[in-house]
């Protein structure tokens, strides 16, 4: 019996070996600080608009439904504020990574956070139209939204207590020794709570629902009913799934293949990969636009109600700058 040496730890042994490890190349240049910057001022205000629209239909409809769209609403815009903002674009491309080591650890603290509260409320939302679906009866007596709304707060409490312990988090850019223990289980820890295990879970989810509806179909021999929030929530949780894996690859091929920052091949893929899993927080509103005219109309009403309340150039409220000049003029006794 021949012992085989582990070839992935005398990588990191060689790699850890020198004193100043050569990082690897950037290979997309500046795309990413441009997709970023489109991505933030194309998805901020539709997400912005989407919030003002949920809040309308929320507390017109008195639907828990729309209380958790609103509540994701949320969650992706913190998202875009402390990951493509402060995290990408204001650490990366304007300070060029120069700031304090807290105030990166803060930030990570953030990011996890609304990540967390994103996914997980996701997560509510597909429970909510499985119970509503699968167990109408009892779906009347246990969501509605005052409860809903108690448990949207509970999600973000939870979310930002989990995010604490990344505080420690490591950055994968500048990290070219081997794992530490508390790196790897943070690490894991993030691929199971923000992806394995959501993804699970709208998986037998919406395999359920799937084969609910075909039920009704053979026994009602007809197309089956499939209410607006449950096709938005079946599109949802498949851009979830599709968007996400990509950086969950990377991120378990960083712990036991090769190091972002001396692999190319890597940091290519770990930039292209952030770059798709952010996309999942500006799609929503297109989403919601696309498949319910009831979103729609009460966008239209958004826009409108926000165009009345704006003043106009020249109006009688808000005079020409050019006139005031001549109102005490017209006020003098000739």
């Amino acid at each position: 019996m021949f012992s085989v040496p582990n070839s992935t730890a005398e990588v990191w042994t060689s790699e850890a070996a020198w004193l100043e490890p050569e990082r690897s190349p950037c290979m997309v240049g500046i795309i990413p600080i441009v997709y970023y910057s489109v991505l933030l001022g194309l998805g901020l205000p539709v997400n912005i608009l989407t919030a003002m629209a949920m809040f309308r239909l929320a507390t017109r409809t008195k639907k828990s439904s729309y209380w958790y769209l609103l509540a994701l609403t949320t969650s992706d815009i913190l998202t875009q504020v402390f990951i493509i903002f402060m995290g990408f674009l204001l650490q990366t491309a304007i300070l060029a990574r120069a700031v304090p080591s807290a105030f990166i650890h803060t930030i990570n603290v953030l990011e996890f956070t609304a990540n967390h509260a994103s996914t997980w409320i996701t997560v509510l939302l597909s429970v909510d139209r499985y119970v509503a679906l699968c167990h109408p009866l009892r779906y009347r007596t246990i969501s509605y939204p005052q409860r809903t709304r108690k448990i949207i707060a509970a999600t973000f409490t939870v979310a930002l207590a989990t995010g604490i312990p990344f505080y420690w988090w490591l950055d994968m850019w500048r990290d070219a020794d081997p794992p530490t223990a508390l790196d790897m289980a943070l690490k894991w820890v993030h691929c199971i709570t923000i992806y394995f295990l959501p993804s699970s879970i709208f998986l037998t989810t919406n395999s359920i629902i799937i084969r609910k509806l075909k039920q009704r179909r053979r026994w009602g021999g007809g197309r089956p009913h499939m209410s607006k929030t449950t096709a938005l929530l079946l599109a949802e949780t498949t851009v979830f799934i599709v968007l996400w894996a990509p950086r969950t690859i990377v991120m378990i091929c960083h712990l036991y293949v090769a190091s972002v920052k001396r692999d190319w091949r890597m940091h290519l893929a770990l930039d292209i990969a952030n770059m798709v899993a952010m996309l999942n927080t500006a799609l929503n509103f297109f989403l919601y636009y696309f498949v319910s005219q009831t979103f729609r109309r009460t966008v239209g009403e958004v826009l409108r109600a926000h165009l009345r309340h704006c003043p106009r150039h020249g109006s009688a409220r808000f005079p020409h700058p050019a006139l005031k000049v001549l109102q005490p003029v017209a006020g003098t006794a000739l």
